[in-house]
């Protein structure tokens, strides 16, 4: 009889469930880049304005920041093997939606699934990984895995949609989620560990329900405010009520026996840090990709192709950076590790807003590249950064918090952006049609379509002679709303810097380091 061989089945059972939370937190990452770079021929083929693109943006996000936290808690109370193969299933569904859409509506449909398996998917690979990994240092390494296989999701993805849209149909950018998802959920039928919470928890429905209202109402509100005016009463309405429902989640969840969010957590300078810099960073990335994708296709004329290597390269430098930030998590301070990272992409986002129509790809190439190496000092230590400021009970928690705070950011990063977007580049029009000679019958009428249907609907404006022109003056209109877009983001970035800066003060150590809080299910293998 062979001794070693329980020892080797749970390493071989250990391994495998890390690589499968790996690969669960790429099929949640993957259709952003991936829809991103695609948003131009989406707009395009489905005639969809700017507020009904960051809808699709929106509608993946939204379900991820809504959820996250009460996917969390479905791991702990029902085991973590079931809810991680339910995500999957909801990515798989979303994929198959979308692929089918042949208008706006079901594409945020299918967009909507694929975020709510994303939601489910987040903070149960990182519960997985806690539970197969009990040692705090060594724990950070996986994290660090976990990470990189994040900012892979975002570098494969326009390497996925450009060949996809240059040789067929925009949907089918969707087809690769449904496999990868389903053999996933086999594959992890027969090999995953589970596991839960060692002491009960329950669901807290009243901060489900105030958090998702309080989301939900704030992007509605941020989003169709932009589209058309913040004095509207039904987006004083929204934002009335995304402050209501906030003041209702924190009450909720200080009088919770269980909480969603645990509000002590707050109490921890690291973590509050690691949450705050998690959401402006997302609010900064979601959002640069949105209106970078737009600006490749409006303004350049690229292709997606061309548009996806361009913003290959963000995600490609973070990944490089990302490995050997992981190793040297335990060596250098997040304080400085996160700082120097935010100052650097605040400097690559204002070092963008020289950005003009004819600019280079090698002038473009160098501002991505050192944007997306400060991102790769930033998201590996984020994650780590916030379970370690806090007891180790407080652990699964604090990371499905984090999470969610990130997601919120990446639903902002859309909805604010393109709201600033869209009004300045709106405001500009005029001046600029003015300045490229488009006056009188032609100068009314693509003012009016710009109203009425974005700026993209002025190419499909009967302006004749004048319809050159009136498109320079589009890309002209649209720089300025970048550049506005641009300047935010880069203020956003140092306050997130000063954040760290000024909270993250001590290395952040575990106040505890007890066994485990997770106990093993025993897991049913087929046949």
């Amino acid at each position: 009889m062979n001794v070693t061989t329980p020892a080797s089945s749970a390493g071989d059972r250990r391994a495998a469930t890390l690589f499968m939370a790996c690969l669960g937190v790429f099929v949640a990452y993957l259709p952003i880049t991936t829809v991103a770079v695609s948003l131009p021929a989406i707009q395009e083929a489905l005639g969809a304005t700017t507020s009904q693109l960051a809808w699709v943006q929106d509608a993946f996000v939204l379900p991820m920041a809504a959820f996250i936290l009460t996917a969390g808690v479905f791991g702990d109370v029902h085991g973590r093997k079931k809810v991680f193969q339910a995500g999957l299933l909801f990515s798989a569904l979303g994929a198959a939606i979308a692929l089918s859409a042949q208008s706006v509506q079901v594409l945020w449909l299918g967009q909507a699934f694929a975020g709510l398996g994303a939601a489910t998917l987040l903070p149960t690979t990182l519960a997985l990984i806690s539970h197969a990994v009990p040692d705090v240092r060594e724990r950070g390494k996986y994290i660090g895995l976990w990470a990189m296989s994040l900012l892979a999701a975002l570098t494969v993805g326009p390497l996925i949609a450009g060949p996809v849209i240059d040789h067929t149909a925009w949907r089918w950018i969707y087809v690769l989620p449904i496999p990868v998802s389903l053999i996933t959920m086999v594959v992890a039928a027969r090999l995953l560990a589970d596991s839960r919470a060692a002491h009960g928890r329950t669901l807290d429905w009243p901060g489900q329900l105030t958090a998702m209202v309080a989301v939900t109402a704030l992007v509605y509100g941020v989003i169709e405010g932009g589209a058309a005016s913040f004095t509207e009463t039904r987006v004083v309405l929204a934002l009335a009520v995304a402050v209501l429902g906030g003041i209702g989640f924190v009450l909720a969840e200080r009088r919770s026996d269980s909480p969603m969010l645990d509000l002590t957590l707050f109490r921890s300078p690291g973590f509050t840090a690691a949450t705050l810099v998690a959401m402006i960073t997302f609010l900064a990335l979601i959002g640069f990709f949105f209106l970078l994708s737009l600006y490749f296709g409006m303004v350049q004329r690229l292709d997606t192709l061309d548009a996806g290597v361009r913003l290959l390269l963000v995600s490609a430098a973070a990944l490089v950076v990302g490995g050997p930030a992981g190793r040297l998590m335990h060596r250098i301070s997040p304080r400085a590790m996160i700082t120097s990272g935010l100052l650097v992409v605040s400097a690559a986002l204002f070092s963008l807003l020289t950005l003009d129509v004819d600019t280079s790809f090698g002038s473009v190439a160098w501002r991505l590249i050192v944007l997306g190496l400060g991102m790769g000092c930033v998201i590996t230590p984020m994650t780590a950064t916030a379970v370690s400021a806090v007891p180790y009970p407080l652990a699964s928690m604090a990371a499905a918090g984090n999470n969610a705070f990130r997601q919120v950011g990446g639903a902002l990063g859309p909805a604010v952006l393109g709201a600033l977007l869209t009004t300045r580049a709106l405001d500009s029009f005029p001046e600029r049609l003015a300045d490229a000679g488009v006056t009188g019958e032609a100068g009314r009428r693509a003012v009016a379509a710009a109203h009425d249907g974005g700026l993209g609907a002025v190419a499909g404006a009967d302006l004749g002679a004048a319809t050159g022109p009136a498109m320079g003056a589009v890309g002209e209109a649209f720089l300025d709303g970048m550049r506005l877009c641009l300047t935010v983001a880069g203020t956003l970035t140092l306050v997130a810097a000063l954040v760290a800066f000024l909270l993250l003060r001590t290395p952040v150590r575990r106040t505890q380091q007890p066994a485990p809080t997770a106990e093993p299910v025993p897991t049913e293998v087929p046949g």
